[in-house]
């Protein structure tokens, strides 16, 4: 996988995963895998699409359906979340959500926790990351080239889906040790570093 390099004095466009970046999700992969029959080397959207039966494949979407609208009625905004975004606002930059979540339960969290993003795709809009099609379809819509556009995640499907559409990402390890690291153009600890790094940029080139 190819990381591109992060260039903060071009980006127009700051866009983010949703669950672990802007808002908590616990949800169970583990415990719907087993409700599903779904093996861990199988990622768990392809496995529903490639169900034969169709009413186990509607069972199925069903009880993921469930446990997102569940997870987003008991999550809570990421560290630095509502100063980021309000950053982004005040400086005009486009921004947008890319989940592989519903949109049912995507919308219901940013509603929830007053973030201020329109702009939602969810997994009903185009295919799930690592797809780039989403993020291609907004640097196309904002009339953007991909060097100015920034994807933020916290797991490596946002990493090879930013590298797919030949876009910098940031990584949100929460602190954490991650092995996608190496597969980020930038990691930070939390948002408001990334907000912290925004700044130091704008203050380095008003010092020029």
């Amino acid at each position: 996988m190819e990381v591109m390099d992060l260039n903060i004095e071009k980006i127009k466009a700051i866009v983010f995963d949703l669950d672990n970046t802007l808002v908590s999700s616990s949800l169970n992969f583990k415990w719907l895998r087993s409700q599903i029959g779904c093996p861990e080397s199988i990622d768990l959207l392809t496995f529903i699409d490639n169900i034969g039966c169709s009413q186990s494949a509607q069972k199925a979407k069903k009880l993921v359906l469930k446990h997102e609208l569940d997870d987003a009625n008991h999550s809570t905004p990421m560290q630095g979340c509502h100063d980021l975004l309000s950053y982004i606002e005040q400086n005009k930059l486009y921004t947008a959500i890319i989940t592989r979540n519903c949109y049912e339960a995507s919308q219901r969290k940013v509603a929830q926790h007053k973030l201020n993003i329109s702009r939602i795709i969810s997994r009903e809009h185009f295919p799930p990351k690592p797809a780039p099609d989403s993020l291609l379809a907004l640097a196309d819509e904002w009339q953007l080239s991909s060097p100015q556009v920034l994807y933020v995640g916290d797991y490596v499907y946002d990493l090879q889906a930013a590298s797919n559409a030949n876009m910098p990402s940031c990584l949100i390890t929460h602190g954490q040790a991650s092995p996608f690291a190496r597969f980020a153009s930038v990691s930070v600890a939390e948002l408001d570093d990334l907000l912290a790094l925004l700044k130091n940029n704008v203050t380095r080139a008003l010092v020029r």
